[in-house]
């Protein structure tokens, strides 16, 4: 059976080509399997050594969503199955493989010689934002929602954000990455998550402007389709929620310890601001231990380069599911549905030696699975 997701080229009026993958999974909006991420690796892999192809089209099957995240349910099993060794390779490594190859992925992206356009229509979260902001042109619509919701099923924002959280403007990054908040398309576009605003409905045009396009320099034929397209969908930008709460977030997030910065946070459920009350029950409702590994993984890779942070990310996702509450997050959320999880702590609880567990290192520098992976990051 092969992967849900699907390739084709498409053939540019000057004699080149574009590759196009197709996340193609709509039932499940499009949410990343092993097999999917292996699929994409191996394809892209051959893209680059190609010559006709000059740049890539990334993209979500159906009108949801790009990418709703990584496939929780198949981590959760494995968990339950034990499958949580160290080695990637070993039957009883399953959870290690899976982040192995997705963070690779990722990287991939961020670093690929050719110029990679995301249509980010629809829902992105979690494993999708890794995709979206590994792509060099990221394109969201009206319609578009991005989050890193983490934080309601026991992980924390991993697949790069560790990195481009902590270059978000102001404390919005902090923010965002604690409570799982909410972004829409005008929001993407300040925190540096998106590119162009694109109605929805521009799609096929977008697409057949590129291909009548002079790709003897590729990004710059990109950009010029792209910025048209954008200028004639201006108007249709949904109202900011981010930037105009930058003063209100900078002074929840101003606190001498995690501990005060996350009460205060979850003070905030009953506030007037309805943004802010929702971010902040989101953060009350999801797991104690998730929110400090949270805002511990920012500080460590504040000053980190992009693959230094995917090592750390590696690291911590195996550690959450070792000694994490992912399985008890998806559990309530995907499988037994009842949204009742029963957290390992209580907020203002969760044991120092706890946080330090997860935080140890799964592997010495020279044997990590991820060790190969360079800090060069193409503009």
């Amino acid at each position: 059976m092969s992967a849900p997701v699907q390739f084709d080229t498409l053939a540019t009026a000057d004699g080149h080509r574009l590759g196009r993958i197709v996340l193609d999974a709509p039932k499940s909006l499009n949410a990343l399997s092993l097999e999917m991420i292996e699929a994409i690796q191996a394809q892209i892999d051959a893209w680059a050594a190609d010559p006709e192809i000059v740049a890539l089209w990334l993209e979500g099957a159906g009108d949801k969503a790009f990418c709703a995240g990584g496939d929780v349910v198949a981590l959760y099993h494995a968990i339950a199955e034990g499958r949580t060794g160290r080695d990637p390779e070993a039957a009883d490594g399953a959870v290690a493989r899976y982040f192995t190859h997705e963070y690779r992925l990722d990287h991939a992206l961020h670093t690929y010689p050719k110029p990679i356009v995301a249509w980010g229509d629809g829902i992105v979260m979690g494993g999708g934002m890794g995709l979206l902001a590994g792509a060099s042109h990221r394109v969201v619509t009206p319609r578009s929602m991005l989050a890193m919701p983490e934080i309601t099923i026991g992980l924390y924002p991993d697949v790069g954000a560790s990195w481009f959280l902590n270059r978000m403007p102001g404390a919005s990054g902090t923010f965002l990455g604690l409570t799982g908040a909410r972004l829409n398309a005008s929001d993407a576009l300040f925190v540096g998550l998106a590119d162009r605003l694109i109605a929805a409905e521009r799609r096929d045009a977008v697409i057949d402007d590129l291909l009548e396009a002079d790709w003897s320099r590729p990004r710059p034929a990109l950009d010029r389709v792209l910025r048209t397209h954008a200028a004639a969908s201006r108007e249709l930008a949904p109202p900011a929620e981010v930037a105009p709460r930058q003063e209100a977030i900078a002074a929840l997030t101003d606190a001498d310890c995690d501990e005060d910065l996350i009460a205060a946070v979850i003070a905030a459920s009953d506030s007037d601001d309805a943004w802010i009350a929702r971010a902040a029950r989101s953060l009350a409702a999801g797991s104690p231990l998730s929110a400090r590994l949270i805002l511990r993984q920012l500080a460590r890779c504040r000053r980190v380069s992009l693959a230094e942070a995917l090592r750390s990310e590696l690291d911590l996702s195996l550690a959450c599911a070792n000694h994490g509450d992912i399985a008890e997050g998806v559990r309530a959320l995907l499988i037994d549905k009842d949204h009742a999880p029963a957290w390992r702590h209580a907020h203002g609880a969760v044991p120092a030696a706890d946080l330090e567990a997860c935080l140890a290192p799964a592997w010495p520098r020279q044997a990590h699975p991820l060790r190969d992976l360079h800090d060069h990051v193409i503009g």
